[in-house]
């Protein structure tokens, strides 16, 4: 084995959380050529199998009849895309590679704004869709390095990019560094955290905008998002035709590669499917204006999230005909997970108690114990050392500073856990 693949037969260890990967019976790890990484973002190993269940001849069927399914695949504690993604290509935990969510806190940051990174250090870590440079309420799909925090290094005042904010190397850099090609298509163009701490691991990043600050929220319709993902789609099955995303040329399939769906995640969430009336399915008008998620606890989908279901497994069959047509399917690691399963199924067990810190606020004792103030008072600041809590599908909590322990602060919550939803 020469050093080169050495190294690529490492770096497919990396893809260590997997839902279900496609490999050919008669094909032997030594013949993969391709690894396509593919992320339904919110997909529960329990969707899969009722899917494959009702539809036989769907392409999430024949990928399980031609491969392993791992039912028991677990995200990170923070069920989040930015840990879920980097819990993929690093094989890490925001332990280890220091990112916990798409909009945190760091002590050792400066506001966008101060150029001279001047006075005391922290600040909040923004990496989503309002880092975008802009034309009007239309993202240009990269990112504005005048909305990114700064850092100091060696005694300079520096930007921190999302791919500087990481601690480990990612599969693409490690792939790369081997000789093979690397491309990946996300939702955000902060997504350029996949290129790691070198910022050159992914050489055909692709990242559409969906969600355009002040102008079109893809994910108000579940329409408008699986539209969002086909652009990726596309890309993909161009980079599997050898071409870069956008249809030209290239050097060939890249060795690693693959995208994100956000339907079947959009899917689960929405109260109410396209209730701004951004876009509406004349194929299949039933969806409109219906509730996301599901039915009951057994998994059923409702309408709109069966909508997304099929959408994304009919763009799963494209890139399968894809890989035949070019033929390299015996060739491809076809795997498929998911970033994370963060929305609950059951509809009867679901709660949304609302901001984290207004519950503690509302205990009796909120206003006057030291832990519920500290909680409080991280929640109301989010420039300069005073903390942050972050509470959209956990709470992450970074309190102001050692005035007070996180062990007085943990034995609050958990003596208030019934009352704060723990």
């Amino acid at each position: 084995m020469t050093s080169t693949s050495r190294l690529k037969a490492a770096a497919f260890i990396g893809i260590g959380v997997l839902a279900m990967a496609a490999l050919s019976s008669q094909a032997q790890a030594g013949e993969i050529k391709h690894v396509l990484l593919i992320s339904v973002d919110g997909l529960h190993a329990l969707d899969v199998a009722n899917y494959v269940a009702k539809n036989p001849n769907a392409a999430m069927a024949e990928l399980t009849r031609h491969g392993t399914t791992y039912s028991n695949a677990r995200t990170p504690a923070n069920s989040d895309s930015f840990p879920g993604l980097l819990a993929l290509v690093t094989g890490g935990s925001p332990v280890s590679h220091g990112m916990f969510y798409d909009v945190s806190y760091d002590r050792t940051l400066f506001d966008p704004t101060n150029t001279k990174c001047a006075g005391t250090p922290g600040n909040m870590m923004v990496f989503d869709e309002s880092i975008d440079l802009y034309s009007g309420n239309v993202s240009l799909n990269v990112i504005d390095p005048t909305k990114l925090p700064h850092r100091l290094v060696n005694g300079n005042c520096e930007r921190v990019f999302p791919h500087n904010a990481i601690r480990a190397n990612t599969i693409f850099e490690v792939v790369k560094a081997a000789g093979g090609r690397t491309a990946w298509a996300d939702k955000h163009p902060a997504y350029d955290l996949v290129n790691g701490p070198s910022g050159k691991g992914v050489e055909d990043l692709y990242t559409p905008e969906i969600t355009n600050v002040n102008g079109l929220d893809n994910t108000h319709s579940v329409v408008c998002t699986v539209e969002n993902d086909q652009k990726k789609v596309q890309a993909v099955i161009n980079e599997i035709n050898g071409l870069n995303h956008d249809g030209t040329k290239a050097p060939g399939t890249p060795e690693v590669f693959g995208m994100n769906f956000q339907a079947v995640s959009v899917g689960q969430k929405l109260v109410t499917d396209n209730f701004d009336n951004s876009c509406v399915d004349d194929t299949d008008p039933a969806i409109n204006q219906q509730p996301g998620g599901y039915i009951d606890g057994a998994g059923t989908p409702g309408v709109v999230l069966a909508y997304a279901l099929q959408k994304t497994d009919q763009a799963l069959a494209s890139m399968i005909l894809a890989l035949k047509n070019e033929g390299i399917y015996e060739s491809t690691l076809f795997v498929v997970t998911a970033k994370h399963g963060q929305s609950p199924i059951n509809p009867a067990k679901v709660n949304k108690p609302g901001h984290f810190a207004d519950l503690v606020a509302a205990l009796p004792d909120g206003k006057t114990n030291a832990a519920a103030i500290a909680i409080t008072n991280a929640a109301n600041c989010a420039t300069g050392p005073c903390g942050f809590v972050q509470d959209d599908d956990i709470a992450l909590i970074w309190l102001q500073g050692q005035h007070i322990s996180t062990q007085q602060v943990a034995d609050y919550l958990n003596a208030n856990a019934p009352a704060l939803f723990i």
